[in-house]
C-alpha cells in the first residue's frame, strides 16, 4: 500500500500542460467576469444574475482546481521555493477579479424579490441561501476600489505574515538528545509511556520557540491588528461579530455553549486530577502529562492494520463511511508519515473536482493516530455528502465543519470502550477518548480567552513576546485551574497553533467544542434512534450545511442550539465518561 498521496488526478506538476492551459483558461474567463459585471445595471434581471452565477461556478472550479493542487504539494514540502511562489502567482491570477466581485456582490444583492426569482429560475432557487448572504455581506462592504486594495495588500500584509508563521513553525529545529528533530516530531513524544521522555522532549519544545518566538509575535500583533481594521471598516462590532455572521453562527448560540463549558469546568478538571493522582503527582497534571497514557494500549498499528481497525468499526455505523475509509486507503488518498518539511498535525481537503478528499496525517502507529486518521475521515465523509451541490454550495461553516470528524471520534472510542477485553485495556481506550474531548473542551476554551485578549490588547500595545506568554498562561489558568500544575503550562502555545494566524478565519477555537458537543449529542441521537432511522438524517443533515445556518443543521436533527440546555447534555455525556474512568 502506498503512504503518500497521489495527485496526478489533478496534475502531473506544475509544467503538466493541462495546468498551463487551465490558468489560460482562467484568464480568459476573468477577462469575460469582469466585461460581464462591468456591463450590469444597478438592478440586475433574473437572466443577468444566472449569466454571473454560472460563469462563477467555472471560474471557481477551474481555480480551485490549481490552488488545491499547490496546496497539497506545500503541505508535503513546505520549504519548496517554487511552490510558494506559484502560490503567490495564483493569488495575484485571482486578483484580477477583486473588484469585479465586489460589484457583483452588491449587484446581484439588489436582485428584486428574491423568493418569487427562486420559484422563476431553479439556479436562484439553488443559490437562495447564498444570494441572501450576498445581501448581507454587501452591507458590510466597503467600496469597490477599497475592496480591491484591500485584498491586493492582505498577500503582502496579514496572508504573508500567515505564510512566516506556518513557514517558522514547520522548518524549525528541535535540539533534543544530540540531534535535531522536527516541532511535530517532539510534539508527538508527548504520548510516550516513558515520563522522561514526556518531560524531556517538553522541555525540548519549549527552548526551541525561542528560536522563532520574536517573529512569530510579529506575525499575530499584525494580523489581530488587520483584523480589527477590517471588522471596524466593514461596520462589524468586533472581529468575533464578523465571524459568527460570515459562518452562519447566532451569539446566542455561542453562549449558551461557553455558559455551559464555563459552568461545567469544575466537573471536567475533575479528569486532570484524577489522571495526576494516578500518575503519583500532588494537586494538578503538568502539562508534559497531559498525553500520558493510561493502561496498557502501547500496541503500535500498521497502515494495514489501522485500514482494517478503521473499515470493520465504521461498517456497524454505515457501510457508506466503511467504503469509503478502504478507498481512501486503497486509492492513495493519505499521505501518513512525518518528514522534514511536512506540515504538523493533519487535515483534509475535499477536492470535488474529482470525487475524491486528500488527507495529510503525521501517523506514528498508536491508536491516537488511528483516531486521528478516523477524525480526518470523518471530514472525507462530510466533503462526499456536499460533492454533488452546485459549485458555490459546497462550502460550510467553521463550526459544523467539525461535526462529521468528531463524531467519527466518538464513535470509534467508544465502540472499542464498549468492546474493550478488560478494564486495563478499557482504561486505556477510555483516557484516549477524554483526551480528545477534555482538550476540546478545556484546552479550546483557554484558547478562546487568550484570542478574545489578544484582540482586545494589541490596539494598545505591541504585544511582544512576553506578553502573549503572559496572556496564554493567564488563558490556561482560567480554564484549567487547578487541574494543571501551574508550574508547568504552555506559555507558547500560540506560536504553533496555526489557527491564529489567518484573515480569512478568527477564532477557529470554538467550532472544536461545538463539533465534540455537538457530536456527543449526535451520538446519544444515534444510540436512541439507531443507525437505520439516524444515518440518513445524518446524511441530509450533513449535505444542506453549506446552505442552511448552523441552527437549521441543528433544527434538521431536532436540535435546539440556543438552549442552553442542548449543551449541559452534551457535557454530562462527558462527565459520565470521566466517572467511569475515576471508577477504573
Amino acid at each position: 500500500m502506498k503512504t503518500e498521496w497521489n495527485l496526478d488526478k489533478l496534475y502531473h506538476g506544475l509544467e503538466d500542460p493541462s495546468y498551463k492551459a487551465d490558468q489560460e483558461k482562467y484568464k480568459e474567463m476573468s477577462d469575460r467576469f469582469n466585461k460581464i459585471v462591468s456591463d450590469l445595471p444597478d438592478v440586475p434581471t433574473i437572466e443577468e444574475v444566472e449569466r454571473v452565477l454560472l460563469l462563477q461556478e467555472q471560474m471557481t472550479n477551474c481555480f480551485m482546481k490549481m490552488i488545491f493542487y499547490v496546496e497539497l504539494r506545500q503541505a508535503t514540502d513546505t520549504e519548496n521555493g517554487d511552490l510558494l511562489a506559484e502560490m503567490n502567482h495564483l493569488i495575484r491570477l485571482n486578483s484580477a477579479t477583486i473588484a469585479s466581485e465586489a460589484k457583483a456582490t452588491k449587484v446581484m444583492a439588489k436582485l428584486p424579490d428574491l423568493d418569487q426569482s427562486a420559484e422563476k429560475s431553479e439556479i436562484i432557487k439553488d443559490y437562495k441561501f447564498l444570494l441572501k448572504k450576498l445581501k448581507e455581506q454587501s452591507e458590510h462592504m466597503l467600496s469597490d476600489a477599497e475592496e480591491e486594495l484591500y485584498s491586493r495588500m492582505d498577500m503582502t500584509g496579514g496572508s504573508a505574515w500567515g505564510n512566516l508563521q506556518n513557514y517558522l513553525s514547520s522548518t524549525v529545529k528541535v535540539d533534543y538528545e544530540g540531534k535535531q528533530i522536527t516541532l511535530t516530531d517532539v510534539r508527538n513524544l508527548a504520548y510516550d509511556a516513558d515520563q522522561k521522555v514526556r518531560k524531556s522532549a517538553y522541555e525540548a519544545e519549549l527552548k526551541c520557540y525561542d528560536k522563532i518566538a520574536d517573529s512569530v509575535a510579529y506575525a499575530l500583533n499584525n494580523i489581530k491588528l488587520q483584523m480589527n481594521m477590517i471588522a471596524d471598516k466593514r461596520g462589524y462590532l468586533s472581529p468575533l461579530d464578523m465571524t459568527l455572521k460570515q459562518s452562519n453562527m447566532k451569539r446566542e448560540t455561542l453562549d449558551a455553549m461557553m455558559t455551559a463549558i464555563e459552568e461545567h469546568l469544575p466537573k471536567v478538571r475533575k479528569y486532570f486530577l484524577h489522571k495526576a493522582k494516578k500518575l503519583g503527582y500532588e494537586g494538578g497534571l503538568p502539562w508534559y502529562e497531559l498525553f500520558a497514557p493510561l493502561g496498557h494500549d502501547d500496541r503500535k498499528y500498521t497502515v494495514e492494520e489501522a485500514k482494517e481497525v478503521l473499515t470493520s468499526t465504521f461498517e456497524k455505523f454505515t457501510p457508506e463511511m466503511s467504503s469509503l475509509m478502504k478507498e481512501a486507503f486503497e486509492n492513495e488518498w493519505i499521505d501518513f508519515f512525518p518528514k522534514n518539511g511536512k506540515s504538523g498535525g493533519a487535515f483534509d481537503l475535499g477536492v470535488p473536482m474529482i470525487k475524491e478528499s486528500r488527507v495529510l496525517t503525521n501517523f506514528d502507529g498508536t491508536f491516537t493516530a488511528i483516531d486521528t486518521l478516523a477524525h480526518e475521515l470523518g471530514h472525507s465523509f462530510h466533503d462526499r455528502q456536499v460533492q454533488d451541490n452546485r459549485p458555490m454550495n459546497m462550502d460550510y461553516p467553521m463550526q459544523v465543519a467539525e461535526t462529521a470528524s468528531t463524531f467519527n471520534e466518538t464513535f470509534l472510542c467508544s465502540d472499542y470502550v464498549k468492546n474493550a477485553k478488560n478494564d486495563d485495556e478499557k482504561l486505556a481506550l477510555l483516557e484516549g477518548l477524554l483526551k480528545e474531548q477534555t482538550q476540546c473542551i478545556v484546552d479550546i476554551y483557554s484558547r478562546y480567552l487568550f484570542e478574545t485578549a489578544v484582540f482586545e490588547q494589541c490596539e494598545d500595545k505591541f504585544l511582544m513576546t512576553e506578553d502573549l506568554k503572559k496572556l496564554m498562561l493567564d488563558a490556561q489558568k482560567k480554564a484549567y485551574g487547578e487541574g494543571v500544575d501551574e508550574n508547568y503550562m504552555h506559555p507558547y502555545m500560540w506560536v504553533c497553533k496555526g489557527h491564529y494566524y489567518s484573515t480569512g478565519l478568527s477564532f477557529y477555537n470554538f467550532p472544536y467544542a461545538f463539533g465534540v458537543l455537538f457530536a456527543a449529542g449526535l451520538y446519544s441521537l444515534y444510540l436512541k434512534e439507531g443507525g437505520e432511522t439516524f444515518v440518513p438524517k445524518y446524511k441530509a443533515m450533513l449535505k444542506a450545511t453549506p446552505t442552511c445556518t448552523v441552527e437549521e443543521a441543528g433544527a434538521l436533527m431536532e436540535i435546539d442550539l440556543t438552549d442552553k440546555k442542548f449543551w449541559e447534555d452534551s457535557l454530562e455525556m462527558i462527565e459520565q465518561n470521566i466517572e467511569e474512568f475515576c471508577n477504573l
